[in-house]
């Protein structure tokens, strides 16, 4: 990509060079830097490009990791720092935006650092005071975030996800807590069992045990309602989205915001209470059936929603992605069948896959009680629906609000949510 400046500009494709640009070296690219200097570019670092820029160093970035929860948790801090009156930028996997408007569209949920140094530089245009981002262990391990420096860190949980890339958990947490290793304030879940961090300036949330940040008189039966202990006092919390979960980001939300501002705690407290929630996380996109649409992918994932919607009788339509770690497929049928009264399998992106073994693969790990298979997502999602008994709920699950369906390499106009109130306006 290029960064134009005046009549010049800022790549990270040696292949783009000539006279006089700037080559961003990286990790990624620096066996490239001969070809950019052949072609007469000059060789830059990122804190050169931070200030070519004219970046400003003064923006709190927050980074935030883990197997689930970084979307809504990113989205959640975004919003509560501008309901608190902050400027704010937010990247992550819905995209960029700063200051509550959209600056790009949905992409990587951890861009290459310099589309990152673009957003930050738009963020300084901006004045934003803070910039939270989502950070993934692919980015990690390809040191995606490389001279970045983080005002804080947070650290939601890990759960089987990525094995196709990371080949196994212990590797997978590896890279994960390696993010989590220096002295930068940390927010950290210690309720996970995969978690190692430097104690150094960390700030540890828990809902099992003795940590700076817990819950007590917790309430789940109409959104959520709380009375969070926090290392500056009590307050009540209250918020419209759903389970336990959630109740973990929230906790997040708030430490990292306590960290880093001086803002009261009631401040804060009516602040993240306007927040309604992130598109296609746990979003009610009909009562009257109600029909319920979540990003959930993972075994981990799945079950935790699945389980904060247990008080319900549950329809759940869900598939599971091609091309990406196959032995969790059995896992995420055994975790649907369990809470579910029917399950709808069907495809999800099943890239270069034949979406009918994936299904098999996800059969594997359920009985054949109370199970529909088809393989065009459409007619599952109609199928689901069809099979609502009164005061049921449709649940439906791994895409989310994503707006395409990959398949054989092409992503074909797709949405869960409109699918349904198609379905249903018909």
């Amino acid at each position: 990509m290029r960064i134009y400046i005046d009549e010049n500009f800022i790549t990270d494709n040696s292949n783009e060079c000539e006279k006089n640009c700037y080559f961003l070296k990286i990790f990624a690219n620096e066996k490239f830097s001969d070809d950019a200097l052949k072609n007469g570019a000059k060789i830059i670092n990122v804190d050169e490009c931070k200030k070519i820029l004219a970046i400003d160093e003064g923006i709190k970035i927050i980074g935030i990791t883990g197997t689930n929860g970084k979307t809504t948790t990113a989205a959640l801090i975004y919003q509560t720092l501008l309901n608190l009156g902050f400027s704010c930028g937010l990247c992550g996997t819905r995209g960029a935006f700063i200051n509550g408007k959209r600056v790009d569209e949905k992409s990587l949920t951890t861009s290459p650092i310099l589309k990152t140094l673009e957003y930050l530089s738009l963020a300084t245009r901006q004045k934003c005071e803070f910039f939270v981002m989502e950070i993934s262990s692919h980015a990690i391990a390809q040191n995606r975030i490389q001279g970045l420096k983080f005002a804080a860190k947070i650290f939601t949980n890990l759960s089987q996800d990525h094995l196709d890339y990371h080949k196994t958990m212990d590797e997978y947490a590896r890279v994960k807590n390696s993010f989590l290793a220096d002295e930068s304030v940390k927010i950290i879940n210690i309720d996970d069992e995969f978690v190692k961090f430097n104690t150094k300036n960390s700030i540890t949330y828990s809902l099992k045990k003795q940590a700076d940040i817990t819950a007590k008189n917790v309430d789940f039966t109409n959104a959520i309602h709380a009375i969070l202990k926090t290392q500056k006092g009590e307050f009540e919390l209250k918020s419209n989205l759903q389970g336990e979960f959630n109740l973990y980001n929230l906790m997040a939300a708030v430490g990292v915001i306590l960290a880093l501002s001086d803002k009261k705690l009631d401040e804060i407290s009516v602040a993240i209470a306007n927040f309604s929630g992130v598109s296609g996380r746990v979003e009610v996109v009909s009562k009257d059936p109600l029909v319920i649409v979540d990003f959930a992918h993972t075994p981990d994932g799945i079950l935790k929603i699945l389980n904060a919607l247990r008080h319900l009788s549950l329809v759940v339509v869900f598939g599971a992605g091609g091309d990406r770690d196959r032995t969790k497929r059995p896992k995420m049928g055994a975790i649907a069948q369990k809470y579910a009264r029917l399950c709808v399998v069907t495809s999800d992106n099943p890239r270069s896959e034949n979406p009918d073994e994936i299904i098999a693969e996800i059969l594997s790990g359920m009985s054949k009680e109370n199970v529909i298979v088809n393989s065009d997502r459409y007619e599952a999602i109609r199928l689901g629906l069809n099979n609502l008994r009164p005061n049921e709920a449709l649940v439906i699950l791994g895409k989310g609000d994503e707006d395409y369906q990959e398949i054989n390499g092409v992503k074909h106009p797709f949405s869960d949510k409109n699918v349904v109130l198609e379905l249903l306006k018909g």
